[in-house]
């Protein structure tokens, strides 16, 4: 396969380290790029329901393509989420070409300024009842472990995918509500900070649109996330745009193209700690 070079990619909301997770799948779509700028927005790892019970080889991979990144020396910024806050004491850390941060402001090639933060800052039920948030991941994780099994029998009788999450957030109307609200609000400041685009991720929703209000436009973006729509945002020449991963690697590819074996965690670990000339504890 051929790399693509954009010049910026952004990601949001694996899950590594949570069922629902599509490692295989995110670890496919990393290799096929070699980007000038990662922005890793939020929820790379799910340290809320992280459990050493459940770490597979596939999420292994991911973090050490991700760590290939960076001694290649490609610029990569974890910008911190809800699933991953702990991460936030570490805000302002900087090894090299990684940094990790809370929010972040590019000022792009055209002269436009993109600003990229996770998005949770604007969710209530986070601000103020921070337990019902995360008996409410659990609960979503529990529903993609139904959802697999629905797809499973659904192509043994030849169907298509059904997503169970996406038929209930577009069918409670205060779940439409709320992604209306949310992408509002984060235009809304944006305009108010004259800044051209704002770049999120927190709701697992896809999207590229300009929004109004009587002050102004600007241009709103989500990267969606790695566990139902397995999308990404990629920058270049001045334009962005919405890749997914089913477009980029078609079904009758996936049939051809066999993946490499996974080895087991311990040997992955172990390879990373050599790759980057490190002794084991």
């Amino acid at each position: 396969m051929v790399l693509r070079k954009p010049q910026i990619v952004v990601i949001s909301d694996a899950h590594l380290g949570t069922y629902g997770c599509r490692a295989k799948e995110l670890h496919r779509y990393l290799k096929s790029i070699d980007p000038e700028i990662l922005v890793l927005n939020g929820d790379i790892i799910d340290i809320w329901q992280f459990s050493k019970k459940y770490w597979p080889a596939a999420h292994m991979k991911v973090v050490r393509l991700l760590l290939r990144f960076v001694q290649k020396g490609k610029k990569m910024v974890y910008i911190t989420g809800n699933h991953d806050e702990m991460l936030r004491k570490f805000e302002g850390f900087e090894l090299g070409n990684f940094s990790i941060t809370n929010k972040l402001l590019l000022e792009l090639d055209n002269g436009k300024k993109a600003w990229f933060f996770h998005g949770d800052v604007f969710d209530v039920c986070m601000q103020h009842s921070k337990w019902l948030a995360r008996l409410g991941a659990i609960g979503y994780d529990t529903l993609i472990l139904i959802n697999s099994a629905v797809n499973w029998i659904s192509k043994k009788l030849g169907g298509g995918r059904i997503s169970l999450s996406k038929r209930i957030k577009n069918s409670v109307k205060s779940a439409v509500s709320f992604i209306g609200n949310f992408e509002q609000t984060c235009a809304d400041i944006a305009i108010r900070n004259k800044y051209d685009y704002v770049v999120c991720g927190h709701i697992h929703q896809p999207e590229m649109r300009s929004i109004e209000n009587e002050h102004g436009s600007v241009y709103y973006l989500n990267s969606g996330d790695w566990v139902e729509n397995l999308s990404a945002l990629e920058y270049s020449d001045g334009a962005w745009n919405i890749v997914y991963y089913d477009q980029l690697f078609t079904a009758e590819k996936l049939e051809v193209v066999e993946e490499e074996p996974l080895p087991e965690t311990e040997a992955l670990y172990a390879q990373m700690l050599q790759d980057f000339g490190l002794k084991s504890i």
